[in-house]
């Protein structure tokens, strides 16, 4: 090979080299690019957020449809756990909230010194569960958004859910639950979550969980399994995590994800009179018995209660307290053992601040009426009059929804409030 053939051979492996390292280049730039658009709709949200003071839907574009792929997109790795950005309104300073969610680890192991004890192996297999792991009080957060109680929050809507109910869900958003500004008082609105219980499905029902809290940033999920006993958890950790993060909410309201809620007779009943900050209002129930019948959803055997009857306490439907009561709650709460029905539990913290809660007429956790077929329950005079009425699927909540809202004749004003 002489000279010239030499000199072809290296002007031809110098080209190839430069070919590739140009193709190299804008593979790994549109890779990069991938994430760009979720990350600018991201920016734009928590901008948009820090204008208002609340964080807003993103609309409808071009750009979400970008941020909307690449969300999936990134769902192909391996999960981690969501710290949502948080926003901070201008002149609010970090000092207002007390700090951060502590909790990190749920390395939480069975309670095995009770499998030894008689009382503890004559129960049925569910409450030997839950006694095994009763010690385990709090676990890590998935998904936060401590920006919900920045600045001067007059009301906190907080609505117990599970990750598969997103139609509940939605529904509320576009009815009771929307986030608006009422004569000057900020009403805000939250979901509480636990993990999906479906073993099979658990990934996708999180991812799909994921992606609304994306589009919605208002759902607040903790690492332990949505089951029936594991509500009180979910009462529990919603009073740790509003202690922490919000010193300047007035008032709260928790519910259900099924209940009809009228925000402005809430917001009429508050204005109404004074109220101290023992506040704490509802369908109060007294002198409520233990269920001792195996068959029944609240059972609960003699082993875990003793007692005659259970302290008063409100319906879980939907009640209302003031903020400085719930941040009692917490301490009160840490104090108990945990109990498997998440309404009595609360009722029991009552109990230890001796704060007696109040029973009000416009709270209706068991339907208008006791009687299902009656024509009562789907009367829009009667809701209109109402806070809560417990319970209705989501077709009826918007159905009836409309109904209240429209240009109802009511012959007369039922005065509850």
């Amino acid at each position: 090979m002489n000279n010239r053939d030499r000199w072809r051979v290296y002007k031809r492996v110098c080209a190839m080299f430069f070919l590739a390292v140009v193709a190299l280049t804008v593979v790994q730039r549109g890779s990069i690019n991938m994430g760009t658009p979720f990350e600018l709709e991201r920016l734009a949200r928590m901008h948009a957020s820090q204008a208002d003071g609340s964080r807003a839907p993103p609309e409808e574009g071009p750009g979400l449809h970008l941020g909307l792929k690449s969300f999936w997109k990134a769902g192909r790795q391996k999960p981690k756990v969501k710290a949502w950005a948080t926003t901070q309104e201008p002149g609010v300073t970090n000092n207002t909230s007390p700090g951060n969610w502590d909790v990190t680890s749920s390395n939480c192991s069975a309670n095995l010194n009770l499998s030894s004890q008689a009382w503890f192996r004559a129960l049925e297999d569910n409450f030997k569960q839950f006694m095994l792991y009763r010690h385990c009080h709090f676990f890590p957060m998935i998904l936060n958004h401590p920006e919900k109680c920045t600045g001067e929050i007059y009301l906190l809507m907080v609505i117990k859910s599970v990750a598969t109910q997103h139609d509940r869900r939605e529904v509320i958003r576009k009815t009771w639950g929307k986030e608006q500004v009422v004569d000057g008082k900020r009403i805000k609105t939250l979901f509480l979550l636990g993990t999906p219980s479906n073993v099979e499905e658990r990934a996708n029902h999180q991812k799909l969980v994921e992606y609304e809290n994306y589009i919605y940033g208002d759902l607040l999920q903790w690492d332990f399994l949505d089951s029936f006993f594991n509500l009180t958890l979910k009462e529990t950790h919603f009073l740790k995590w509003f202690h922490t993060y919000c010193p300047r909410v007035q008032y709260v309201f928790k519910g259900d994800d099924d209940v009809f809620v009228s925000v402005e007779n809430i917001l009429e009943f508050l204005e109404g009179s004074s109220h101290d900050k023992n506040l704490f209002v509802g369908d109060v129930i007294f002198k409520a018995k233990p269920i001792r019948k195996k068959e029944n959803k609240y059972y609960i055997p003699h082993a875990l209660y003793n007692k005659t009857y259970y302290p008063p306490y409100a319906g879980g439907g939907g009640f209302l307290m003031h903020g400085v009561l719930a941040r009692r709650l917490h301490w009160a709460a840490e104090t108990l053992e945990i109990y498997p029905i998440d309404d009595v539990f609360l009722g029991m913290c009552l109990e230890v601040l001796q704060v007696t809660p109040v029973k009000h007429n416009a709270f209706k956790t068991f339907g208008l009426v006791k009687n299902k077929n009656s024509k009562m329950n789907r009367e829009p005079c009667f809701f209109k009059n109402m806070i809560v009425v417990h319970k209705l699927l989501p077709s009826d909540l918007m159905h009836m929804w409309h109904l209240v809202n429209s240009e109802l004749n009511c012959s007369k004003k039922v005065e509850l409030l």
